[in-house]
């Protein structure tokens, strides 16, 4: 298969099948964010309830795209994106796919709403840190994508605890006195909820599960293309099908529209920026301007073509953020155009075939209605000290929704499983205030947030080199 020589395809096989592993483990690790609600209020049957999640996350993750896969891919150094050696791109891949199930299987197995895109995301963090270390990058890690990730995953929790506190106090004044009697109380034993409570829940439930597949499913989704790219680049590292004719129209427009920079206007650094932009220009027209019989960009020069693609993008966005504020208008103006022109290119880079999205969706789909009960328990008794009310369980489903679909929109990954503990935590002090919290396991949780990062980075650090080493 792909013309592999044995022993790597099996080990192409074996990163593939543990990508799906990781996909598995999130969907039941990360199923109580959507269930417990509707399990606690007796709005769903567990089993109904689980299905009914695993089909919506696997809808989530078909129809969300992959912005979000794009961005976990360019978390990673350009140079180890477009390693000629297939067994350090294996080293790559097994570093972050054993780093990122071995947290989230133990922290399922305590029973804690562990996050499994900072899980993720710390687990590239090590990888390219310890690229890094080797000496043959300037940088291990791309800070850029970094920090508006890292922006997105703490200040995410904090919004969705604070949203929930306003949104029941809105519940309090806005709804009728009949309705807030009932939407207040706590569900009584083995007995459903009214209709329109009922229906309010599994609507929200089915919300979560959806924004879920698509923001926490393109993480699988860039993993795997992330596999996909390193070992059998001749196929995947740009998109089939596109003909090299579409590139050149670009290309030119770059060209003309960076000719039109005063780079006078620039400073020293962004000055190289440009050269380097002009000179990979250069090479990009003379890879796509050989006329191939099936109007495709040749296999042999697929890899070389993404590297050039992504210096383009790089650079170009390092001098529009360095400069945006020194530039004239006209400048600016040139600026964005080339910018426009660049984006174009992206549709060759940034792609994921169907039945990797397919395969994905399954695996997460699958794993949502499996092992959920753990998490479920302390998200449904353990996080307060009342039993969760109609109120409660919606605001959070419904802050949690509209949060990680907003995220998923923006192309930022997300934590659901912070997102929703923290609007769980939200309704509880909304309720009756900071007191209505259980200590301990807001205390096990936290701690869990704050060493999943440097747990998986020192994780992925170390094997990395190892898988480096032993490869």
């Amino acid at each position: 298969m792909f013309g592999l020589e044995t022993d790597i395809f099996i080990l192409l096989f074996v990163s593939l099948l543990a990508a799906c592993a990781f996909e598995f483990v999130n969907g039941f690790h990360d199923t109580a964010n959507a269930v417990a609600t509707v399990i606690y209020t007796n709005a769903l049957k567990p089993t109904i309830a689980v299905v009914l999640s695993g089909i919506f996350n696997f809808i989530g993750v078909l129809l969300g795209g992959i912005g979000v896969a794009m961005g976990i891919v360019n978390l990673l150094p350009i140079e180890l994106l477009v390693d000629q050696n297939v067994y350090h791109s294996l080293a790559m891949v097994f570093a972050l796919l054993l780093s990122a199930i071995i947290w989230n299987v133990g922290t399922w197995y305590f029973g804690l709403p562990s996050s499994s895109s900072h899980t993720l995301i710390g687990s590239i963090l090590g990888v390219g840190l310890a690229f890094s270390t080797l000496g043959v990058s300037d940088g291990g890690v791309n800070w850029e994508k970094a920090i508006e990730t890292g922006y997105a995953l703490l200040l995410s929790p904090l919004l969705g605890f604070s949203l929930v506190i306003v949104l029941m106090f809105l519940i309090r004044r806005v709804v009728p006195e009949e309705n807030k009697v009932q939407l207040f109380k706590e569900p009584k034993k083995n007995t459903p909820p009214p209709t329109w409570i009922r229906t309010i829940l599994i609507a929200t439930c089915s919300m979560v599960s959806f924004v879920h597949g698509s923001n926490d499913g393109q993480k699988g989704v860039g993993l795997v293309m992330l596999i996909l790219i390193g070992v059998v680049p001749f196929q995947f590292a740009i998109k089939p099908g596109l003909d090299p004719v579409l590139m050149q129209g670009n290309i030119v427009g770059i060209e003309q529209t960076i000719n039109a920079l005063n780079p006078s206007q620039l400073s020293g650094t962004n000055r190289d920026r440009l050269t380097r932009v002009r000179t990979e220009l250069t090479e990009l027209k003379k890879l796509v301007a050989t006329p191939t019989a099936d109007k495709e960009i040749p296999k042999e020069k697929r890899l070389d073509v993404r590297r050039d693609l992504l210096l383009i993008n790089s650079n170009m966005n390092k001098i529009a953020e360095d400069e945006g504020a020194n530039l004239s208008s006209k400048q600016m103006d040139v600026l964005k155009a080339s910018l426009s022109e660049k984006d174009g290119l992206r549709r060759f880079t940034d792609y994921a075939p169907l039945w990797v999205i397919l395969m994905i969706a399954v695996s997460l789909g699958l794993g949502t209605m499996i092992g959920w009960r753990r998490i479920v328990v302390t998200v449904g008794e353990k996080i307060g000290k009342q039993h969760l009310t109609y109120a409660q369980g919606a605001s959070a489903e419904l802050t949690a929704a509209v949060m990680i679909g907003l995220a998923s929109w923006m192309k930022l990954p997300v934590s659901t499983t912070h997102v929703l503990s923290s609007g769980i935590a939200g309704s509880m002090v909304a309720s009756k205030g900071i007191k209505n919290l259980q200590a301990s396991t807001v205390r096990n949780i936290a701690l869990a947030w704050v060493l999943t990062l440097p747990v998986s980075v020192l994780l992925s650090f170390t094997l990395f080199l190892f898988f480096r080493w032993l490869f």
